[in-house]
């Protein structure tokens, strides 16, 4: 009967579209950024590491480390805090500790070679002990602290001759490389043309602080838990101090309040989500924290000066061609 007939597809529908709402959920419930383990070469205070790859996959994650990255024979886009942008050839970017970050490549230069990244990782504690004690080390103090909580893009200029030097870092001796960072450091760091990318910090940057082990607690903590409801007195009790200090506290490591630092690691997810996956934006909000979507649409108008559908338009990739 037609009737009944018309009728068992719309359900059938219906069931496929509850099942597959369910399913993008739990992607988008993924797709957080995850806590990176920087391992430490024996022998040595620091890492750096050649990573070749047939392609920088899209993986949203931070650390507590500083880490500066240089991209061969890869073009792409990379994104920083709230920073979106274009990458290419010698691309040589500063991150701040827990800065949110990726690389997502489109293509090689050369397609028989992989995609490449220089990679160096250093802790907030070996930049303390060199640099605060030396003033000669001034501007590269200015570049770490003030600077690299928002990432820092270095000027074509200069990141020519830091190609050459970051990459002599792979053949040398331990002692040797710990003196070359320094250098490259001090070289970046005379950049008149550098600028930051994230419209705000979203790293932690301080070196002389005594707190750096609360504050990485409660970064880890907002890290895995910001879709929910947030408690400054667990917070507090994570930082081992009490709710007024808490806020201070916060705010001078972070350079904002908690609730700012919360709106921006949350519209970061919902760029993430509308950039990288075809999920209806009501199931954005919710993976990035808003249940409520109008509350959402200002929020993300508020810091990206459009709305999400605007945004999807604009940084989604093109479709493919079969």
């Amino acid at each position: 009967m037609p009737g009944v007939a018309g009728s068992a597809p719309s359900r059938c529908s219906g069931e496929r579209r509850e099942e597959r709402l369910r399913e993008l959920e739990v992607q988008a419930a993924g797709m957080k950024p995850f806590f990176e383990k920087v391992l430490v070469d024996q022998g040595s205070s620091w890492t750096v590491f050649h990573r070749r790859l047939e392609s920088f996959p899209f993986e949203w994650h931070y650390h507590p480390e500083f880490e500066l990255t240089m991209t061969l024979n890869s073009v792409g886009q990379r994104y920083i805090g709230d920073h979106i942008g274009s990458y290419d050839q010698g691309d040589l970017i500063l991150l701040g500790p827990n800065l949110p970050h990726t690389w997502c490549s489109r293509e090689k230069i050369e397609p028989q070679r992989p995609h490449e990244a220089i990679v160096l990782w250093f802790s907030r504690d070996l930049a303390h002990h060199f640099i605060e004690r030396w003033p000669e080390f001034a501007s590269i103090r200015r570049l770490l602290e003030d600077e690299a909580s928002r990432g820092v893009c270095f000027s074509n200029a200069v990141r020519c001759e830091a190609e050459a030097r970051i990459l002599a870092l792979l053949d040398q001796k331990p002692a040797d490389r710990l003196v070359s960072l320094l250098s490259t450091l001090e070289f970046l760091s005379e950049d008149p043309e550098r600028v930051t990318l994230s419209s705000a910090s979203l790293g932690n940057t301080t070196l002389d602080s005594q707190d750096h082990g609360a504050i990485d607690r409660v970064l880890s903590y907002l890290h895995a838990h910001y879709r929910e409801e947030v408690s400054v007195p667990q917070l507090a009790s994570r930082a081992h101090v009490s709710m007024s200090s808490f806020h201070r506290l916060f705010k001078r490591h972070m350079r904002m309040p908690l609730s700012a630092y919360l709106a921006q690691l949350r519209i970061g997810k919902a760029c993430s989500l509308l950039m990288n996956t075809e999920i209806p934006i009501s199931i954005v909000a919710s993976a990035a924290g808003y249940y409520n979507y109008a509350n959402f649409v200002r929020q993300f108008e508020k810091l990206k000066r459009m709305t999400p559908r605007q945004f999807r338009t604009v940084y989604a990739p093109p479709a493919k061609v079969a």
